[in-house]
């Protein structure tokens, strides 16, 4: 049994900062690829960042020089700094991790979500 879970959302004015955190827990072995994706309501969830386990990281063009995404592999634990926030990053947020169980298998799992406000 894997878990992740988010932790860091909230109300944040245009222009102010947050950061999420994600830890994974349970049977682990080793962790893969781990990234922060977000979703409107009735629509796709749309990639906003991963980091590689060895720190190779891709963003969307959307949050490019505003967010950073990073990992403590120790603490089996993504984070994402989000600066100079708009309105329209209000989203919910969900965190990913491609994870080897100690039973040897490979599998996807997602966080359950946090929300993130910006107002204007």
């Amino acid at each position: 049994q894997v878990q992740l879970v988010e932790s860091g959302g909230g109300l944040v004015q245009a222009g102010g900062s947050l950061r999420l955190s994600c830890a994974a827990s349970g049977s682990i072995f080793s962790i893969g690829r781990m990234g922060w994706y977000r979703q409107a309501p009735g629509k796709q969830r749309e990639m906003v960042a991963t980091i590689t386990s060895g720190g190779s990281t891709n963003y969307a063009d959307s949050v490019k020089g505003r967010f950073t995404i990073s990992r403590d592999n120790a603490k089996n634990t993504v984070y994402l700094q989000m600066n100079s926030l708009k309105p329209e990053d209000t989203l919910v947020y969900y965190c990913d991790g491609v994870i080897m169980t100690t039973s040897g298998n490979w599998d996807h799992y997602w966080g359950q979500g946090t929300q993130v406000t910006v107002s204007s």
